[in-house]
């Protein structure tokens, strides 16, 4: 049973029930990690978590507190700086230069028997590095995390959750048959779904089993790029990918095409969610977009069940920072009109259009700071790089919460709650021991 924190505390604050029972629970909540980097004097224990704001900036990586704004620390990291969740709720992979290196944003969740203990202490920048030339895609599924090295092809698959022992745990290094913009994605049967190709030509998926052995393959996906995963089926993980005819679906070990009118459609940015069966995509359908950039304003919620898709056209254009999930499933996606449009998957229905920011449009460089967001504890964390400004809105309702002024233009933006979910998770049975079970909405 999930619940999210926004209805029981509000505030943005992430609070685990002190007194919540149970396996389940207990082993989700411990996602955090256990043990921390840093001297146990240098942690205070809390009641509660409030999530933290990492933002990539020119020069490096700001911690914000989001109960106030409040700076919490600021690294210096040469180059351009990328961020992705690590996989535990508690760092970020942060790829500059030639390497990955873990960033710890100091939450943390101990399981105590039947309840749990709630710490935080100063984040940093950690030695936790792994040799990435041209690092690309970090993701994080089921109880591993796929690191991918564009400039050699390297993948390195690490167990997140020795992160908040201080120790990288690399359980597999393997490569690809080139090097090329590709992609990993570790299964929950041990095995690794993964992209081939050249620096000039990629349009092969296969998938491993753990032995390294090919299952299953596709070659009717040019130019793949970007991945999801979705809803599993009783088989196993269900995963999409981008491809520039159509996307393509993992699903009962075999590859399934999604038809498309025409012969061109790129869904590169996908974004899944692990009790929904659709995908939220973007949708491009020029080939050769005039100035070089095609402002797109429908986007596509793949049917992973059927091999089909639903196109919405949403009025105005988006890109591809514009997409992410709420704790339900929801799609969300902003749009240069300045809206997150929150809509229904199943139906594509527009459930809360909110105002977030500035009429706006896509950067002609792609790193170029632009409107964002990133979701965590049932909040849209939207910014608006233009105006130096975060908006925090309550997904389930549509209803802006608070507002913080940012002290330097990000680029990236991820967010940690201190649980690999995300998201308040308790067992049945545990809402009678929270004090707070009666409060409804966010504080305002």
């Amino acid at each position: 049973m999930k619940r999210r924190a926004a209805a029981l505390l509000g505030a943005g604050v992430l609070a685990l029930a002190a007194c919540s029972s149970g396996a389940d629970g207990g082993a989700r909540a411990s996602d955090g990690g256990g043990a921390d980097e840093q001297p146990a004097s240098d942690r205070t224990e809390v009641g509660a978590l409030s999530p933290r704001i990492v933002l990539a900036h020119e020069g490096g990586v700001t911690t914000l507190d989001s109960s106030d704004g409040a700076t919490l620390a600021t690294a210096e990291v040469g180059g351009y700086v990328r961020l992705n969740p690590a996989g535990d709720g508690r760092h970020v992979a942060v790829s500059a230069s030639d390497a990955i290196t873990m960033y710890d944003t100091g939450l943390l969740v101990q399981g105590h028997g039947d309840h749990f203990h709630y710490y935080v202490q100063d984040p940093a920048l950690t030695d936790l590095s792994v040799e990435a030339p041209m690092p690309g895609h970090v993701v994080p599924h089921g109880d591993r995390t796929a690191l991918f090295a564009d400039g050699t092809g390297a993948i390195t698959l690490i167990d997140p959750a020795a992160l908040g022992e201080g120790e990288l745990d690399v359980l597999e290094e393997t490569a690809t048959e080139d090097p090329h913009h590709g992609v990993a994605v570790p299964l929950e049967d041990g095995g690794l779904l993964t992209t081939q190709g050249t620096e000039d030509s990629r349009s092969t998926v296969q998938v491993l089993d753990a032995d390294g052995e090919v299952t299953a393959q596709t070659d009717d996906c040019p130019g793949v790029h970007g991945e999801a995963a979705a809803q599993p089926t009783d088989a196993g993980d269900v995963i999409s990918l981008g491809c520039e005819n159509g996307s393509v679906i993992y699903r009962d070990g075999e590859f399934h095409k999604v038809e498309i009118e025409g012969d061109y459609q790129r869904s590169g940015n996908q974004k899944g969610h692990e009790d929904s069966p659709i995908v939220l995509a973007d949708l491009k359908v020029e080939a050769d977009p005039a100035g070089g950039i095609e402002r797109p304003t429908e986007i596509a919620l793949i049917d992973t069940r059927s091999d089909t898709q639903q196109v919405v056209d949403l009025g105005s254009e988006y890109w591809f920072r514009s997409l992410d999930r709420g704790p339900e499933g929801e799609a969300l996606v902003l749009t240069a009109d300045g809206e997150l449009n929150i809509l229904d998957p199943e139906t594509g229905e527009i459930l809360h259009e909110v105002p977030v920011a500035e009429k706006w449009s896509e950067p002609e460089n792609w790193q170029e700071p632009g409107p964002m967001m990133s979701v965590a504890d049932g909040t849209a964390f939207v910014v608006d790089p233009a105006a130096q400004t975060l908006t925090m809105v309550d997904v389930a309702s549509g209803e802006i919460y608070r507002e913080l002024e940012l002290p330097v233009v990000p680029h990236e933006i991820q967010v940690t709650t201190g649980t690999a979910s995300g998201e308040y998770e308790i067992t049945p049975g545990a809402e009678a021991h929270d004090d707070h079970a009666d409060h409804e909405g966010h504080d305002r």
